[in-house]
């Protein structure tokens, strides 16, 4: 396990770009082969609109990164966090890990989400992830860049409350990345598969009940890599039928203002709907 967290530690940003952006790709490769929906849409076109969004992150997440790295050396001077007070010296590295990435996802990933759907000025920002149309792997990058900041802040407070080292955190992010291709790829699994999976971990049709484009379907399963944070909260929601799901916002339905990125950068700054 410290061979693992030392290759997180020192790992080039080079090396992870590319083994997530590997991930993406089997994922839309999957996606042409076994499609839970066929869409009637120009996938390029719709990959490019999403990953420019991404892109425009790319300034915040440098100066996140750089946060989460002190956060991680203060941790570590002064043995700041659950995982590093003195009960736990004896802990295998192995469970301090596994206690690690709980924490971050609860309050990284699970808290932040929920509160995104539940106090208005965190939701005007996150409606813009809401709206596509077409839920694939490519949707997990849908996001206004002042969302980034809400995660940012809340991935910070994760890191000094888990007491995770930054290898730690980047094993976690990594995992978290694969994850959030894996659980918006437009991908039929069997239903053995997905029953049983989604009891631990978030599964496409776990989470696409939570793009569906009414309320209250919208405000349920908001887990990120663990979907055992929903069954606790009560958060969980099911529904038959799962394939024929309506996705996006009841709210911004016009397909010409959803598909522009300028649109949708001002999503927020524009009246608010009411569902």
């Amino acid at each position: 396990m410290n061979a693992l967290v030392e290759f997180f530690e020192t790992i080039p940003s080079s090396y992870r770009t590319v083994l997530i952006l590997a991930g993406l790709t089997v994922f839309l490769i999957l996606e042409k082969g076994i499609p839970l929906y066929k869409f009637k849409y120009q996938k390029i076109n719709h990959s490019i609109l999403n990953l420019s969004l991404t892109v425009m992150t790319l300034l915040i997440n440098l100066i996140g990164a750089g946060i989460i790295f002190r956060a991680t050396e203060y941790n570590l001077v002064n043995q700041f966090g659950f995982i590093n007070v003195e009960l736990m010296n004896t802990v295998p590295l192995f469970f301090k890990i596994i206690i690690s990435i709980f924490i971050l996802d609860f309050i990284g990933a699970w808290l932040v989400h929920m509160l995104e759907h539940k106090i208005k000025y965190m939701w005007i920002f996150h409606i813009v992830h809401h709206t596509d149309q077409t839920v694939d792997v490519t949707t997990g990058l849908r996001h206004h860049p002042i969302e980034a900041i809400f995660r940012l802040s809340f991935t910070v407070l994760a890191v000094m409350i888990s007491g995770a080292s930054i290898g730690i955190v980047m094993l976690y992010q990594t995992i978290s990345a694969f994850s959030a291709h894996f659980s918006h790829a437009n991908i039929r699994l069997s239903q053995n598969v997905e029953r049983i999976l989604s009891f631990i971990i978030v599964t496409p049709c776990f989470h696409r009940i939570h793009h569906h484009y009414k309320l209250p379907h919208t405000d349920h399963n908001y887990g990120n890599i663990f979907s055992i944070w929903d069954y606790i909260f009560g958060t969980l929601t099911k529904i038959d039928k799962i394939d024929k799901i309506k996705f996006g916002l009841d709210t911004h339905m016009e397909h010409a203002k959803i598909n522009n990125v300028k649109n949708l950068l001002l999503i927020p700054f524009q009246k608010i709907k009411t569902p």
